[in-house]
């Protein structure tokens, strides 16, 4: 009895030197700010989501949007010149003067690493002739890349109760844009030389993730503050197995962002991994052979044992060990493809006697009235 006392007492001391924060298999991570999601940037899937679809303030997050979009649309090389307007805007800036000319990349650069409020009116006014058609255009765009509760009325971010959206529309843009080698390469700046006519300096990127406070594997990142939608940030890391991009919404303060945005990471990292099928990949089903159409991604947990198999519809179904349904993926039927090229094929052949006949008959046709012709004319 004594024994059994000694060692339950052992027990319960050693629970209480076990580290608390630390996320175990089965538990998600506790995030403090109002809404937050990470994905995997490779397959797009969710892994873990807190009011990722609620309306909120994205702050100088919304300059992925800007910038993104004026890569796409505009010209890198055009020169723009700085305007009155430009020069009033409030908040972080980059200290353009009324008159200076500028190339518009250079201005894109200066939007995402130092966050140039000015940059972005630039920007609109340059390629769209004033803010509000600009922010027309953006949002047309927006919607086009599947954004549905997004809707911006500025370039920036600075508040308005109307320019809103979600952690999950700013985790689909972000995705979206890091496909883009100028984006991806601009965003992953943690210091850019600067010389305009009035600053010549060395801006850095705002993100501490990315300098001040390095976390293994960060390759972007966007952070935003007003008062009203408070620290927002949006970071992009990649380790061996997996890509992530973590989006934080309305943290009371800095700090809280950054912590929330670490315990994704970490918690993504820790838990999962993005697997592959290249196209071309085949399945067999039914004594019908199937093959992928285009590379595919999807995401597991680690060292998860998982199962594949083609229904009766060529439609390639991934689950889990527990059965459970994680993607899925419409294929080609070879077999199917290969009948029908055959059946072309003969249905050609078949054509041959045919039209070999057809041609016969033109050209005995041809043969009678020509000499026909030639008959009447002697």
């Amino acid at each position: 009895m004594k024994k059994a006392f000694i060692f339950f007492v052992f027990f319960m001391l050693l629970l209480t030197l076990l580290p608390a924060h630390e996320v175990s298999a089965e538990s998600e991570p506790e995030i403090s700010s109002e809404a937050a999601i990470l994905i995997d940037a490779k397959s797009g899937s969710v892994l873990f989501e807190k009011n990722a679809e609620k309306k909120m303030y994205p702050a100088s997050l919304t300059k992925i949007a800007t910038a993104i979009y004026a890569l796409e649309h505009g010209n890198l090389d055009d020169i723009v010149t700085v305007s009155e307007t430009v020069s009033t805007v409030e908040g972080s800036k980059v200290y353009l003067e009324v008159g200076e000319q500028i190339a518009l990349e250079t201005l894109i650069q200066g939007l995402l690493v130092n966050s140039g409020n000015d940059a972005g009116v630039a920007i609109a006014e340059h390629m769209h002739g004033s803010v509000e058609t600009f922010a027309e255009k953006l949002n047309s765009y927006l919607k086009y890349l599947g954004l549905k509760n997004t809707h911006f009325v500025n370039p920036h971010g600075l508040f308005d109760p109307n320019h809103v959206t979600t952690a999950e529309d700013l985790a689909k843009l972000t995705r979206y844009a890091i496909q883009n080698e100028t984006f991806r390469k601009i965003f992953g700046m943690k210091e850019l030389k600067w010389e305009s006519k009035s600053w010549k300096t060395t801006i850095y990127t705002h993100h501490k993730l990315m300098r001040e406070a390095p976390y293994e594997g960060v390759t972007g990142g966007k952070t935003g503050y007003t008062l009203r939608s408070k620290s927002t940030l949006v970071t992009t890391a990649e380790r061996e197995n997996i890509s992530l991009i973590a989006v934080v919404l309305k943290g009371d303060t800095r700090n809280i962002v950054y912590d929330d945005t670490v315990k994704l990471l970490d918690y993504g990292f820790a838990h999962f991994k993005t697997a592959f099928i290249p196209k071309g990949a085949t399945f067999t089903a039914n004594g019908d052979e199937y093959q992928v159409k285009e590379d595919f991604y999807y995401t597991q947990k680690i060292d998860e044992h998982i199962s594949k198999e083609v229904s009766g519809n060529g439609i390639l179904h991934i689950k889990n060990e527990n059965q459970e349904l994680i993607a899925s993926l419409p294929l080609e039927n070879k077999s199917l493809k290969k009948k029908e090229d055959e059946n072309v094929k003969e249905n050609a052949f078949h054509g041959i006697p045919f039209l070999f006949v057809f041609a016969v008959v033109l050209f005995f046709i041809w043969k009678a009235k020509k000499r026909t012709k030639t008959i009447r004319f002697h």
